[in-house]
């Protein structure tokens, strides 16, 4: 009976490999938002999300920021749910999802929105190549992580998914 249940959870697995990753990217994005916001912007006040207005128009920004960070992770969190419910659930493939997101909105949000639109930067009136290099360095170990945890948990996927896909 315990070959069963292993050889089910691999085809559920196969079946929501997709899902658990996006699971995943959605909870990462989520995670790696609300940190920032809840370190950078409300612990620390290095900058908002929008700071070439007024600070009223940047605490409204923030708002608007927190509510994408809370709507992602809450969503992911259904999404979460959902694959237990169907025992589908894949940590490896959620955990190279969380790496994915968390990294990609790393540093979109320190190549795009610091650099080329240059709506914040990390911190004001520093030398600010150190938190630069440390921001957009930890952003793609993590994109490099989750993307080795993808390949990996897909090829175990392709290999598992094929007989398991057929029996359903």
């Amino acid at each position: 009976m315990a070959a069963e249940t292993k050889h089910s959870n691999h085809a559920a697995r196969s079946a929501y490999s997709s899902r658990n990753l996006w699971a995943g990217i959605l909870f990462g994005l989520g995670l790696v938002a609300f940190i920032d916001e809840t370190l950078f912007h409300q612990l620390l006040h290095w900058h908002h999300f929008y700071d070439k207005s007024t600070t009223d128009i940047g605490l409204v920004s923030d708002g608007l920021f927190h509510a994408f960070s809370w709507f992602a992770t809450i969503g992911s969190s259904f999404m979460l749910a959902d694959l237990n419910r169907r025992n589908a659930w894949w940590p490896a493939r959620w955990w190279g999802g969380i790496l994915l997101g968390g990294g990609g909105f790393q540093l979109y949000d320190g190549i795009i929105q610091h650099k080329l639109m240059r709506i914040h930067q990390i911190r004001y009136d520093v030398d600010i190549l150190p938190y630069d290099l440390i921001w957009n360095i930890l952003a793609a170990a993590m994109l490099a992580a989750g993307i080795v945890l993808a390949i990996r948990t897909r090829r175990e996927s392709q290999q598992t998914g094929g007989t398991a896909l057929n029996e359903r």
